[in-house]
């Protein structure tokens, strides 16, 4: 399935509440799969790379907005594993007021994890649609290779209206990274789907998540 459609999976026809599509958003963890065999490696910067992309990619859509989902009540949970892995994906809601928090984890069968938060501070009107700001902050850790990430910055989600059909999802935003290797990365996210990711000042990736395959073990730029 297209990441340009994969809301079909994360709001489903048949409905879904605000955690539940975030627990879907999240499965895509098999791009996670690769970094304990890259930690063996020593490939750091690698890691950091699937890491930073993997935590941009699992807080946008990219797809019609079919509906809006039903809001859940503080305290609610939901934790569901990811189809394509059995990697166990959760989310919880922990505020309403006077925003919107919800906080995630990702477990792997190793014991690693990722988890993080995310703040929705309101809602813009612009030309280009309504803008849902989401401070967030991530992190990814791997005891059995003493290794972690930390990233904070703030992905901003998109309805746009659609001269065609329902509005469209998108996102646009960056994130700063750096991980227990002193490596240091930083992605910037367009709301046409395009990625711009720098890793130490030196090294430069371009990725496109529009030109990304859904549940693929091997992301191509």
């Amino acid at each position: 399935m297209p990441l340009t459609d994969s809301t079909r999976y994360e709001l489903p026809p048949d409905g879904n509440t605000l955690l539940g599509y975030i627990v879907r958003r999240m499965h895509k963890t098999e791009w996670l799969v690769p970094l304990s065999d890259l930690l063996k490696d020593g490939d750091s910067e690698q890691a950091l790379s699937r890491v930073l992309l993997y935590a941009a990619a699992s807080s946008t859509s990219y797809g019609r907005a079919y509906y809006q989902p039903e809001f859940n009540h503080v305290g609610d949970e939901i934790r569901e594993a990811d189809p394509a892995t059995g990697w166990m994906v959760g989310a919880r809601l922990e505020a309403r007021s006077p925003h919107y928090l919800i906080s995630y984890r990702v477990d792997a069968p190793d014991g690693a994890y990722f988890a993080g938060s995310e703040e929705i501070t309101g809602t813009t009107v612009g030309l280009r649609g309504l803008g849902m700001p989401a401070p967030s902050r991530f992190e990814f850790v791997s005891s059995s290779f003493g290794y972690w990430v930390r990233i904070a910055g703030t992905i901003t989600s998109e309805l746009a209206p659609s001269f065609f059909g329902p509005v469209q999802i998108r996102a646009y935003g960056a994130l700063n990274a750096e991980d227990s290797r002193g490596n240091k990365a930083r992605v910037e996210l367009s709301r046409n789907g395009d990625l711009n990711l720098k890793i130490n000042e030196k090294r430069n990736e371009q990725h496109s998540l529009l030109r990304l395959v859904w549940k693929e073990k091997i992301i191509r730029a």
